[in-house]
């Protein structure tokens, strides 16, 4: 082999692996057959893969495009392979698509002298959405190849972090030499040496991360830059000045050289189409729109034009359908237009595959590069023997001794590696009741300490323990007979603290802390712990969660531990310094921010860990187990969210401060400083904690409901949920309502083992109407929802629901109309009501909740999620009541009283999720009861109510009524404020 054969095997082979041979990209076994082939003669087709690697497949004469693409997935073993494409020079030199409907060698005319590229077609707007570790490492191949040929154009410091995890991901950990080395002989840039010193800075930074994380981050950034999968059609407009057009997920992209000038969202346009070498975009009426209906661009050629609008159309399809559009008729006489088509899957259908298949999946694994590297260190010594003239036995020797070192280790490469240097083919590579009082919140099974709960375990609040036997469940905590009766001892503790208003938010900010360190406790102790005893949870999945939640969780610690101590130096409690150089905690906070921020990456990737947990059937299975445990007093994946949700609470501390102190104040400059840093992570981290709480809320409504199939399909999201009496031929009839971004599904509870909601059927948006119909039917409250094949009419409970329901609805019309347009068939079942279903319905009521309800908490599901809450509420909650709950999340010690006795009790409250938990302390890992305050009202009780305390208010629902008593004028605004920001929860 000559020194220049050398360089070019070594600057294209293995750079993935470290190694200097092309190892191809392949897996362990194989998953996928190769199509079914027309009879006739073979001939052979050359395909270039990402990784450089040249393949050779041989196809029939008569064979489609679609038969080489598929046997090109089925040689890599790629189940998500509709992302990708097969493109080639035509005898135009023009770059085209290879067409998967038409003859290949149709398209091809001379296949000896042609070679198909195998690149990615289509890129999808986040990454996340690819659900295989495969398709993520192909994606990182395309990025690192358009970022080589300048097409991906980026500023210097975003090109240098995505050079630095393509290195991490091909050679390993930093290290000078070895790094310096390697910039030196790849080139990932056009201009590399002006940015080599900041690329070696960032690799630096990624000890410690394995590929499918650099895979991972190369592609978190790319996605975010403009030039992001865009390739550039040359036009004009109509004045003449030089444009280029692109084609993206979101519609058509004008770029002026490489800047973006304007976009066309596929909701907006109407029509695509050219004639000749024009490029029409036909856009939908729009008052507001100053541009013309129809733009014109002037391209190269009609080819040119026929390309791009080809592109287009498969663009639009992939990611706006659902299904594979269906070929048109063939017309008798004559025909008009093209008969183009889109051809394969949609993303919805991959994504919907991916799932559904997933026990068949084959794991991609990567060879490990340190092994790679002990072979290259053999073969270069076995070369050198070769060199020097020694016997071809000793080489032979070397050889061997390479292969028992590697065959000692699983997923061992192939032996033609290390003998020919050539590629294999195919070889390995690399309340509880939501009724009323608060009752016990324990286990799903319906057990507490190892105790069964019986019809009895649950004590109302009205409800005398004279009259009433207690529940073994029900905590002395939570009974009259269990009061501490020390009115005087707190006054007196009261009037020693602090008055100033100052303290009780830094107060605040303390008993929060201890809330949200305990929820991060569930995740990186309890959980992990729980799952690590169970070998079917993967080592993966373990590993990202603990990677990224127990270094926050550690940070955290540090955190509440300094604002105990300036709390407790604030009220006097340490003598260790004077008391007055410590009654502020602005720099506390502006230090433990300002140190939060280098955890942006890991809080980053909590959308990842939220995905994950819910990637395969087993380890939902377990994640549902371990929900029924007490400590688990929330779905898991709400706490996943609490380490951005605290990010909000942070803000809203400082707000509150920056607005009490003077800007003379010594604390103020601190303050909004901490204000500056913390708005500025919100903002960075807003659309990873949108997408998350939608996801977290679809999640939750699968769980509760039966008869979806496709529930979190990707682009939908969730706007409201509730009850509304509907009106049928037996009269009206309650149902829990579902509103999507793209539909409205109803359902009944079920008399399934875990309650969940049965599915009636789903009225689509596009094309909805809605009318008020009180006076039409004589029904309170009612309103018609007119659908394209049926109509439907519906009561609220009250006006204000009524109107609440109208403007969400019509608010989700809007937005599908701005959709394409498409009936979305979401649901298996039947569109209209059965008799037997609405049989169940008529059978259900509040009053025989009783015996459903301990029916509910022995076959383990939770009665207090928000769904059964709004059913046996009538009430109803949007995505907005969502976010506004969790911005007014709250802690601390409260005292409470029954509505007939006579003692406060001291309890450690947490107001989260729509619902109040109680604890003995804040040191307790469960809640010993919970009350979900849908429905609830918030009042001051008046003076026939015998309440002479200060700082009380009353919760009240029917006949349940409850006193909470706080400690100051700003807890008693704080809790009172954060309850009736809660809908539904309304202060009188």
């Amino acid at each position: 082999m000559s020194e220049v054969e050398v360089y070019q095997v070594s600057s294209t082979a293995g750079q993935r692996l470290g190694a200097p041979e092309s190892f191809g990209v392949s897996t362990l076994e194989p998953g996928l057959r190769p199509p079914a082939q027309p009879p006739g003669r073979q001939v052979s087709i050359r395909v270039q893969m990402l990784d450089d690697t040249q393949e050779v497949f041989q196809i029939s004469q008569r064979s489609p495009g679609k038969v080489l693409f598929d046997l090109v997935c089925a040689h890599l073993n790629l189940v998500e392979g509709d992302y990708f494409g097969l493109e080639y020079q035509d005898q135009r030199k023009m770059t085209v698509w290879l067409d998967l409907l038409k003859p290949t060698l149709k398209q091809i005319r001379r296949p000896k002298n042609t070679i198909l590229r195998f690149v990615v077609k289509f890129f999808p707007p986040d990454h996340t959405q690819l659900m295989e570790e495969l398709t993520r490492y192909l994606f990182a191949l395309q990025i690192k190849r358009d970022l080589a040929c300048g097409r991906l154009i980026c500023n210097d410091t975003s090109a240098a972090l995505m050079v630095s995890h393509i290195i991490q991901s091909e050679i390993g950990d930093f290290d000078e030499t070895q790094s310096w080395q390697h910039l030196l002989h790849n080139k990932y840039l056009p201009d590399q040496d002006a940015i080599r010193d900041e690329i070696i800075d960032c690799h630096r930074e990624h000890v410690g991360q394995t590929p499918a994380e650099s895979d991972y981050q190369l592609l978190e950034i790319a996605r975010r830059l403009e030039m992001y999968g865009v390739r550039l059609h040359p036009a004009k407009d109509r004045e003449g000045t030089k444009l280029s057009l692109a084609v993206a997920n979101s519609g058509v992209l004008v770029f002026q050289g490489n800047t973006k000038i304007n976009s066309f969202n596929w909701s907006k346009i109407r029509k695509l189409s050219f004639k000749r070498k024009r490029f029409l975009i036909k856009l939908r009426a729009d008052p507001t729109n100053a541009h013309h209906d129809t733009l014109e661009f002037a391209m190269a050629s009609r080819d040119c034009c026929k390309v791009f609008w080809k592109i287009c159309v498969e663009y639009h399809a992939f990611f706006r359908l659902f299904e594979e559009p269906k070929p048109k008729p063939k017309p008798i006489l004559f025909t008009r237009g093209s008969s183009f088509r889109f051809s394969g899957r949609t993303q919805k259908q991959i994504i919907d595959y991916v799932k559904d298949s997933e026990p068949k999946k084959v794991p991609f694994e990567r060879c490990s590069k340190y092994k790679y590297k002990l072979a290259v260190h053999f073969i270069v010594e076995a070369e050198f023997l070769f060199v020097s003239n020694l016997t071809l036995s000793l080489i032979f020797s070397c050889h061997l001794l390479l292969l028992f070192v590697l065959f000692l280790t699983p997923a061992s490469p192939p032996l033609s590696i290390f003998f020919f240097y050539s590629r294999p083919s195919g070889s390995p590579g690399s309340e509880n009741s939501p009724l009323g009082g608060p009752h016990v919140a324990v286990n799903g099974n319906g057990s507490v300490n190892g105790q069964r709960m019986g019809s009895t375990g649950v004590l109302g609040a009205e409800q005398s323990p004279e009259v009433q036997p207690l529940s073994p469940l029900t905590s002395p905590l939570l009974t009259e007979a269990g009061y501490v009766r020390n009115d005087e001892e707190d006054e007196a503790r009261r009037k020693k603290f602090p008055t100033d208003k100052a303290y009780f938010i830094a107060k605040e900010l303390l008993t929060t802390e201890r809330t949200y360190l305990k929820d991060l406790q569930v995740i990186t102790e309890s959980f992990q712990s729980a799952v690590g005893k169970d070998e079917a949870f993967p080592d993966s999945v373990r590993s990202l969660i603990s990677a990224n939640y127990d270094p926050v969780y550690k940070f955290h610690q540090g955190f509440l531990k300094e604002t105990e101590q300036r709390l407790a130096q604030w009220e006097g409690r340490s003598n260790a310094h004077i008391k007055g150089d410590y009654q502020r905690i602005g720099d506390v906070l502006l230090k433990n921010i300002q140190g939060l921020r280098q955890l942006t990456i890991h809080l980053q990737k909590h959308s990842e860990c939220l995905v994950e947990l819910e990637s395969s059937r087993k380890v939902e299975t377990l994640c549902r187990d371990f929900e029924q445990q007490r400590v688990c007093y929330l779905p898991l994946n709400i706490f996943l969210l609490r380490p951005l949700h605290r990010l909000l609470h942070y803000k809203l501390i400082l707000e509150r401060l920056c607005k009490h102190y003077p800007p003379t104040h010594d604390d103020f400059r601190d303050c909004r400083a901490a204000l500056a840093d913390i708005s500025e992570m919100v903002l960075q981290l807003q659309g990873i904690m949108m997408k998350m709480e939608n996801f977290q809320k679809l999640i939750e409504l699968k769980k509760d409901l039966t008869g979806v199939e496709d529930l979190m399909s990707p682009g939908r999201e969730f706007i409201r949920l509730g009850c509304l009496s509907k009106l049928s031929g037996k009269g009206l009839q309650q149902r829990m309502f579902f509103l999507f971004s793209d539909c409205l599904v109803y359902t009944s509870r079920g008399m399934t083992p875990s309650n969940q909601f049965k599915v009636h059927g789903q009225l689509p948006l596009y094309g909805m109407t809605i009318r008020e119909s009180e006076e039409e039917w004589g029904v309170p409250h009612s309103f018609t929802l007119f659908g394209q094949r049926q109509s439907v009419v519906v009561a609220a409970s009250c006006a204000s629901e009524m109107e609440r329901w109208v403007e969400d609805i019509r608010m989700a019309i809007d937005l599908a109309e701005q959709s394409s347009g498409l009936n979305n068939d979401l649901l298996s079942t039947s569109l209209s009501d059965n008799s037997k279903s609405s049989t169940v319905g008529e059978q259900e009521s509040e009053d025989e909740l009783g015996g459903s309800r301990s029916s509910l908490e022995r076959q383990g599901h939770r009665g207090n999620t928000t769904v059964h809450v709004c059913w046996h509420r009538n009430t109803s909650v949007s995505m907005v009541d969502f976010s506004i709950a969790v911005e007014n999340q709250l802690s601390g010690n409260l005292l409470r009283k029954f509505k007939n006795s006579n003692g406060w009790q001291k309890l450690w409250v947490v107001f989260t999720n729509f619902s109040l938990f109680f604890y003995k302390s804040h040191q307790d890992d469960y809640p010993l009861a919970s009350l979900p305050l849908l429905g609830y009202s918030v009042t001051v009780p008046s003076e026939s109510e015998n309440i002479h305390k200060d700082y009380v208010f009353k919760l009240h629902f029917k006949s349940h009524v409850y006193y909470f008593r706080s400690e100051s004028e700003y807890t008693f605004e704080r809790w009172v404020f954060s309850s009736t920001k809660v809908k539904r929860v309304t202060l009188i």
